[in-house]
Formats: structure tokens, sequence, C-alpha cells
């Protein structure tokens, strides 16, 4: 029998985004906020520790001073700021769907539920006038990609949108030379946070240097006040945060590992949007988890870094 197809509803324009009370409030006042992708808690994390660090990574931006908006999408409405009960769902329900910018028109449409990608995230979080925005590792240029033209989704929006993405880079198993090269066709600012290497995401370093860097948030939210002040047409600004030494997967490990999980997603022919979660799921369980746990202190690495760049950009504004 064909697929049962959600019955299409009408939205009325006046739902879209639902900003919380909390969120709303602190934007309307010029007080730091933070937003937080929710992918990582539906599809990167295993359950229950994903509501654990969902929780914890709201608990660091307000620790730091600053508002969490975490984002997703509830049954066909866009959330930007969720509260306990709705964290709790986007954790726990089955069915919650991947979500990137180019999905969410479908899933209000549908009345879908779906934890945000990179894309989407970015794209609600600027709608709402949230100027930072604090994830893992961005999505980018594909290896294989003079074959199969694959590139996230992620670096076209980021190209559109004036939001700073606080992350460590770019997933390693990408071709991160390419996405650089791409980043800078888009137009879209790198900014090395004390690092002149950039990051790559469970490493301190990809090799590949960056040409402006920072040392503390405030001179991070002195670059959004410039972009603010030259105007013309919006672009992100990346901030690449390292993980932290003492919490990176192992060189040696990540890279033996990785080859080998290239050689298995070439045998088995994943191809298309299944390798990148292919290629990563590899790196968990031949790592023993020590992936999973280098991606988790980036995280909150990015969050904390984050936050105090939206304090500092929230002072002086």
């Amino acid at each position: 029998m064909p697929e049962q197809q959600p019955e299409q509803q009408e939205v009325p324009a006046g739902r879209l985004p639902a900003v919380s009370d909390e969120v709303r409030e602190a934007l309307d006042h010029g007080r730091p906020v933070v937003a937080l992708e929710s992918t990582i808690i539906a599809h990167g994390l295993p359950r229950p520790r994903n509501l654990a660090v969902a929780e914890e990574l709201e608990q660091l931006v307000r620790a730091g001073g600053a508002v969490p908006a975490t984002i997703a999408v509830l049954d066909g409405r866009p959330r930007i700021g969720l509260d306990k009960a709705q964290l709790a769902r986007v954790a726990a329900e089955d069915g919650i769907r991947k979500l990137g910018h180019r999905d969410l028109a479908p899933a209000v449409a549908a009345g879908a539920s779906g934890a945000t990608t990179v894309s989407a995230t970015a794209f609600l979080a600027a709608r709402a006038g949230i100027r930072v925005f604090a994830t893992g590792g961005l999505g980018g240029v594909h290896r294989e990609w003079t074959h199969t033209q694959d590139e996230s989704a992620d670096l076209r929006l980021l190209a559109r949108e004036r939001i700073a993405v606080v992350c460590a880079g770019v997933k390693s198993v990408l071709d991160v030379p390419a996405t650089l090269q791409r980043l800078e066709t888009l137009g879209i600012g790198v900014l090395g946070f004390r690092t002149t290497q950039f990051p790559g995401f469970y490493l301190r370093s990809s090799g590949e240097p960056v040409d402006w860097t920072a040392g503390s948030a405030e001179e991070v939210a002195a670059v959004l006040r410039a972009q603010d002040a030259l105007g013309g047409p919006p672009s992100a600004l990346v901030v690449a945060n390292p993980v932290p030494e003492a919490e990176q997967l192992d060189p040696a490990l990540h890279d033996r590992v990785l080859a080998g999980a290239l050689e298995a997603c070439a045998r088995e022919g994943v191809s298309g949007q299944a390798v990148t979660p292919f290629l990563l799921d590899h790196l968990v369980r031949h790592t023993g988890g020590a992936s999973l746990e280098a991606n988790v202190a980036a995280v909150r690495g990015n969050v904390r870094l984050a936050a105090e760049v939206a304090v500092a950009y929230a002072s002086a504004s």
C-alpha cells in the first residue's frame, strides 16, 4: 500500500514562528539570547542522555548570563524557545523528523514535528532577531564532491542570514579544504577563536589555516557590530572554536577509524544524505564512543563561548 501522507492544514501567517515569552521579553529588552539547534537532541545522542545534555546546554547558556532559545517544530509550528515538556518531547518522541531549511514549509503545512538542523535553526533564529547561535559542527562539501555534487544546505543558508554561528568547524568526515573554499566563495566570514588553525570537529585542528583570529568574546562581538555597521548583503560569521585539547578525539585513532569508515561506505554503496550519518555512526562504534564524547565536549565549549559573545554583543548595542 502507498505510504499515507499527513493531512494538509491551513496555517495562519500569524502563527509563525512562535517565540516563547522568555525569549521574546529578552529580545524586546536587548538582553542576550543564544539559539540552540534540536537535531543533536532528537538524532545526535542516545536516550535518555540526549535530554540530560539538552538541559545541560540550556543551563550553560543561563550560567553565562544569556537566555537559551532551543528551536524545533512541534505539530507544524516552529518554536523558538522550548519549555521543559517540549524539550522532553523532542528528546523522547518517536517519529521526530530531521528538518533542514527546505523542510520547514512542508512540515508546517503537514502539521509535522521535527528537530531543526543548522540551516533551519539559523533561518528561524535570524528571523526572530537572534544574533548568536551555538552548534557542534557545520555541514559542508562532501568528499567526492566532483562526482556527487553533494554539499550541505547549511552553506547557502548561512550566506543569506546575518547570524554568528559558534561551532567546532565542520564535521571531519567532510572535505574540509573544499568547504573552506566554498565559505569564501559564498562570502561567509570565518573567525578562529584563539586559534590560527580551522578546527576539525572532533579534533582541535583540521590542518587548515584561518585568516582571522579573535582572542576574546568582546573581539568577536566587535566583528558582529562591524558587520551591522557595514550593512550590505546579509551573511553569517562562523566562529570556529576548537574542542579542548584534553577532550579531543585521539588524532591517530580518528584518522584510522575514518579511513575504515570511508572504505565501508564505498563497499556498502552508501550514497547521498545517508553518507554523513553512516560515517558518524561508524566513528562512534569503532572508537568505543570516544567520538561521541568529543562531540559533546565541543558543543559544551561552543555554548559557553556563544553565551559570552551574546553578552558582549548585547552590552555594547
